[in-house]
């Protein structure tokens, strides 16, 4: 299976080499990612691609100290939604009356139950659940820059308040989740390349029950 060994051949780079990875690739990782599936076909997330250098520069100085943003060629940015409203389901559904030639309305009484099972969550709920489905796509987007040959180094560990600034994504309705810079490895000063990949053995991660 090509995948498994894509994703055998991946780790999460720590050094890059500032080589452009080609727009043809990247346009084909976001793809990945906007073909993910999510609950109820919500895909309550966007991404943001930063390719230019000095606002990397900023989201290092400010946000994310991490060579991996100096050194990416691309910056993939994944940010959910803050909220559920009714606004946002109407959009979702009204795209999907369009592409699948449905009467207007045909959708109405599946989302007025989506939005009867959000509204009594509170805010911090909406966005977590939003953020899981962004974290599909996250994945999807890993897998793809594997089987590209592109690196690519999935981040959490950033100030994601100062992101949102930076990003304007506050005025959006939207949060920052995730980054992922992608490039290609520096062999000889990425320490984690030369190591062996270290997962458990799937007798310890799957129960089957027959």
């Amino acid at each position: 299976m090509e995948l498994l060994k894509s994703l055998y051949w991946r780790h999460a780079t720590k050094k890059m080499t500032g080589a452009v990875v080609p727009e043809v690739k990247v346009n084909q990782i976001i793809e990945a990612a906007r073909m993910a599936p999510t609950s109820s076909g919500l895909q309550p997330f966007e991404m943001i691609l930063v390719k230019n250098q000095s606002f990397k520069e900023k989201i290092y100085n400010e946000a994310a100290q991490q060579s991996q943003i100096l050194d990416c060629s691309h910056l993939l940015v994944f940010a959910a939604w803050d909220q559920y409203t009714e606004a946002r389901l109407d959009a979702v559904f009204d795209n999907m009356e369009e592409i699948r030639h449905l009467a207007a309305g045909t959708m109405d009484d599946y989302k007025n139950s989506l939005l009867l099972q959000f509204q009594p969550w509170d805010l911090e709920r909406q966005f977590q659940h939003a953020a899981r489905q962004a974290y599909i796509a996250f994945g999807m987007a890993i897998a793809a820059a594997a089987e590209l040959k592109v690196d690519a180094t999935p981040m959490e560990g950033f100030d994601n308040a100062i992101l949102d600034t930076l990003l304007g994504l506050d005025k959006r309705g939207l949060k920052s989740v995730t980054l992922l810079p992608l490039g290609y490895r520096d062999e000889e000063n990425d320490w984690l390349a030369p190591l062996k990949k270290v997962r458990f053995p799937l007798e310890k991660m799957l129960t089957i029950i027959e």
